[in-house]
């Protein structure tokens, strides 16, 4: 009994490789599919172009980070506007349009010669098909950057003011810039990003399965 225990051994170890292979090819096999699939239906190509920057440059847009950027524009009145602006998570219900997600998008705004500055937390998105829109969360003041503190008071909740107020803050980040193209241009920047990443992602699975022992 012992020798044949001995002598199967060789032939289930073959059979596990046999085995193994299989599910690789299979695996490999269902990555270059989902790989073609993505490169042929995706709407983010860099050839189309969506929005513009208007007078906003990109300050910070790594290839290899998250799906974040940072904007920046310095008025006439050497008043400084910066957006930093991320995807935000995936929705969990369908819905129409190009950009399936939103994105979470912070508007600092501050004044030459003073340490203070007023933040508004915003959420971009879709409204329709290419009509992009904004919705301010929140509104803060802030007396300097380092005043970040949660025992700090910073105002109150956004959709507790008068609509009215509301209206004009949305207009006055309007009037600094933060408009349909500029929405429109973040849209498609940062899901294109994320689109690249992906197929990277399944390009570097698929190179890894394809590589023999």
């Amino acid at each position: 009994m012992l020798f044949e225990r001995e002598s199967m051994a060789p032939k289930l170890k073959e059979l596990r490789k046999g085995l193994e292979a299989v599910q690789d090819l299979e695996l490999l096999k269902v990555l270059k599919s989902e790989i073609e699939f993505e490169l042929n239906s995706n709407p983010f190509k860099a050839d189309k172009i969506f929005g513009s920057l208007g007078d906003f440059l990109l300050d910070w847009d790594s290839p290899h980070s998250k799906m974040y950027v940072v904007l920046r524009k310095r008025c006439n009145s050497c008043e400084e506007i910066a957006v930093s602006a991320i995807l935000g998570p995936a929705s969990t219900y369908e819905r129409g349009g190009t950009f399936p997600r939103d994105i979470l998008m912070n508007v600092f705004v501050k004044k030459p010669a003073l340490s203070s500055m007023l933040q508004f937390n915003c959420r971009a998105f879709e409204k329709s098909i290419n009509e992009p829109d904004f919705d301010i969360k929140s509104a803060y003041y802030l007396a300097s950057p380092r005043c970040l503190g949660s025992s700090i008071y910073r105002g109150p909740q956004f959709s507790e003011l008068d609509p009215k107020l509301q209206d004009s803050i949305k207009d006055y980040l309007i009037d600094k810039g933060i408009k349909e193209n500029l929405i429109m241009f973040l849209l498609h920047h940062l899901h294109r990003r994320e689109q690249e990443q992906y197929i990277n992602w399944l390009k570097k699975g698929e190179s890894f399965v394809a590589k023999s022992e």
